[in-house]
């Protein structure tokens, strides 16, 4: 019976990916000189499983690519080769070849063959460079002479005898892919052994009662062979023996044979593990990827527009059984209160499916500060906090690039060289910090460094000269920052393939924006700066405080919400023809009237005991002024973009119970349209007189 490999061509291809991303990892932990077996180890079984997974599947180019790789490994492994520079940033540069050739296998299409070639052939140079020989094993054996009857005898194959244990197939072995991987050593007879298949009532589908012996008819060491059972070692019972043109050898001699082999494979992992034990307890420095179940993502996407649909029946009964004046209206009002609980615990789970940790979106950063590190002559490290911290798939998906152009500018106009830092009194080593953790329903990502720090004389000067703001503008250090947030916006006097050409920071604003997020910029001049993201949990479901302006209803995150309050007339100032601000414990708020913004709801002459809604906007707060509060509830969020266009200052959008279109505010872009933030200045300069 044949088998259809295609089938699994996308599980092969997310594993050689997460593969890839582990051997990065562990070549970036190899320092120069010093090899740590567990972190090779680690790197080893990346390459060698990407080596199977291509020749089971056809991509010669990727195993046979994988196989020079893997042999340069196993000399680190043996101790023949030390881990010098220039070993790990080739093989560095092999692991992003390597993604290159899955990611045009992936896409139906055949690879560039001539970088590939190109560096296999500098491998091969590097692997067969080495002279040294093997060193003796620390448990103090030596070198076993081969068998005096055979050593004068012409090895002509090997002789396997394969017997997988029943469980096999559960943990995703296949025997057809290990056999399609001996053939590429040579000519080979199978013969199966079907004495272990039980009764039919008997049988269990995924479980495997054949076994095998098998025949290669090649000369080969049996390393070879080895390799390829590896990963099933201890899922089957494997005997290697070889096979000689002029006589067997005895049956004692063999088993004589063995009890060395084995002896020296127990005195090996022995000293593996005492190894291990000297350079931190045999703990990897790699972590072992997380147990995971593979759930296609429209899937996940059917069962979250099920659960919004939930929500939004559990609206409407809600307000159904407000109105109802019928006998056994409590009865009815307990049974929504548990469909309310049933419906958030299933939301919850679900939601809970997308969570993963931000350690995926952080993992990638560690290579990129190692290449461009080197590529501007600056001593970098990255530390990272917080790797736990979980969010949305879809939001980490969409962070993943202003991530890196924040990260590329912190390292190019952030860090100073080397020499400047002495001079300045720093160490010579520049540090970027990547860290996340929750905040109320919110995740904040901040990226820090310890460089030169904005300069606000400089970034003002270049805004008055494109025409972004007066010389007499009152800007605060935060609004002046965030100039640098604007269209084209650059201060770089160099423009270099990294940054200078006035797009990232424009780009991540939008992006950042496009997720209901906001970004904030702090900086000392000669302490460095740090920029800081606050973006939703999740993109599906938020918590909201419903508000009425005129005949409109409106949705606010709850999240954003500081306070409500009646506004008080002495409290009540104006800066300016078109600015209001309220006092609110000697903080002076900016007062934002939708009347101005979307042309919705009276604008009242009079604001005494008006309601106001305070909310945060970075650090700042900002006075919502509405008609009513109409109480708090769970929303689906539906994309305004996807459905119609994108609106400044309406994240989105939501239906409610009874069935009317309700806009979710984003507070960022209200204070945006409304020009708040010139305000927010005229409300400090207002708090500096009183003081005064």
């Amino acid at each position: 019976m044949s088998v259809d490999l295609d089938q699994f061509k996308g599980i092969f291809f997310e594993e050689s990916f997460e593969n890839l991303e582990a051997m990065e990892a562990g070549l970036l932990e190899l320092s120069e000189g010093e090899i740590d077996l567990e972190t090779v180890n680690t790197i080893f079984r990346g390459a060698h499983s990407i080596k199977g997974g291509g020749a089971a599947f056809g991509y010669v180019l990727v195993s046979s690519f994988t196989h020079v790789m893997e042999e340069l490994l196993d000399q680190m492994r043996n101790g023949e080769r030390e881990a010098d520079s220039m070993s790990v940033n080739i093989l560095l540069e092999s692991v992003d070849v390597i993604r290159g050739m899955l990611e045009a296998y992936q896409e139906e299409e055949e690879p560039d063959e001539e970088r590939p070639l190109k560096l296999k052939a500098q491998l091969e140079a590097i692997r067969d460079s080495s002279d040294e020989k093997p060193a003796p094993s620390a448990a103090g054996d030596s070198v076993t002479e081969p068998d005096t009857d055979t050593q004068n005898d012409e090895l002509t194959g090997w002789g396997i005898s394969f017997v997988p244990h029943v469980d096999l197939l559960l943990t995703g072995n296949d025997p057809s892919f290990l056999f399609r991987e001996l053939a590429e050593l040579g000519e080979i007879q199978l013969e199966p052994d079907v004495s272990g298949i039980p009764a039919f009532a008997e049988m269990v589908p995924d479980h495997c009662y054949l076994s095998w012996n098998i025949k290669i008819n090649a000369a080969i060491e049996k390393e070879q062979i080895s390799e390829i059972f590896e990963w099933v070692e201890d899922e089957c019972d494997l005997d290697i023996q070889p096979v000689y043109k002029k006589k067997e050898r005895r049956a004692d001699d063999r088993r004589a044979e063995d009890r060395r082999s084995d002896d020296r494979r127990s005195a090996d992992k022995s000293v593996d593990r005492r190894q291990g034990s000297r350079r931190g307890g045999g703990k990897s420095k790699v972590p072992a990827p997380a147990a995971t179940i593979r759930v296609s993502t429209d899937r996940i996407d059917e069962i979250i527009d099920m659960v919004g649909e939930l929500v939004i029946t559990q609206s409407m009964l809600s307000q159904l059984g407000e109105d109802l004046q019928l006998e056994g209206l409590d009865r009815l009002r307990e049974g929504l209160d548990q469909l309310e609980r049933n419906s958030r615990e299933l939301q919850e789970g679900v939601m809970s499916i997308r969570m993963q940790p931000i350690s995926f979106a952080f993992n990638r950063f560690p290579r990129m500060v190692h290449d461009v590190s080197e590529k501007l002559g600056k001593q970098i490290r990255l530390d990272t906090k917080g790797e736990d911290t979980e969010m949305d798939k879809m939001v980490m998906e969409k962070i993943n690039d202003p991530l890196v152009h924040l990260v590329r500018n912190s390292m190019d106009h952030g860090l100073e060289p080397p020499e400047e830092r002495i001079e300045a009194g720093k160490s010579e080593e520049g540090v970027v910090c990547l860290s996340a953790f929750h905040q109320g329903s919110s995740i904040v990502v901040e990226i820090s460094d310890d460089g030169r720090g904005l300069s606000r004389e400089k970034i003002v000067a270049k805004a008055v000269e494109r025409g972004l703001v007066k010389e007499s503008d009152l800007l605060t250090d935060e609004q002046a920052f965030r100039l640098l947030l604007e269209p084209g916006f650059s201060t770089a006097e160099v423009v270099s393939d990294l940054s200078g050409r006035g797009v990232g920071l424009d780009v991540v604003r939008k992006n950042i924006e496009s997720l209901g997020g906001s970004i904030d910029i702090r900086s000392v001049l000669g302490e460095g700066s740090t920029f800081t993201i606050r973006l939703p949990l999740t993109l599906a479901v938020l918590d909201g405080q419903l508000m009425r302006v005129g005949e409109h209803t409106f949705i606010l995150p709850l999240n954003a919400i500081v306070e409500s309050l009646q506004m008080s007339p002495e409290f009540i100032s104006g800066v300016g023809a078109n600015t209001e601000l309220y006092r609110l414990r000697d903080e002076y708020i900016p007062i934002l009237r939708f009347s101005d913004v979307f042309n919705v709801g009276e604008r009242l002459k009079n604001l005494e005991n008006a309601l106001l809604v305070v909310v945060e906007w970075g650090e700042k707060h900002v006075g919502l002024l509405v008609d009513d509060l109409l109480g708090q509830q769970q929303v689906v969020i539906k994309s305004l973009e996807t459905n119609y266009k994108r609106i400044r200052g309406v994240s989105g959008a939501t239906i409610l119970g009874d069935g009317t279109v309700s806009m979710i505010l984003d507070v960022a872009g209200l204070v945006e349209l409304s020009n708040v933030g010139r305000e927010t200045a005229s409300a400090k300069a207002l708090e500096h007189s009183q003081a005064g």
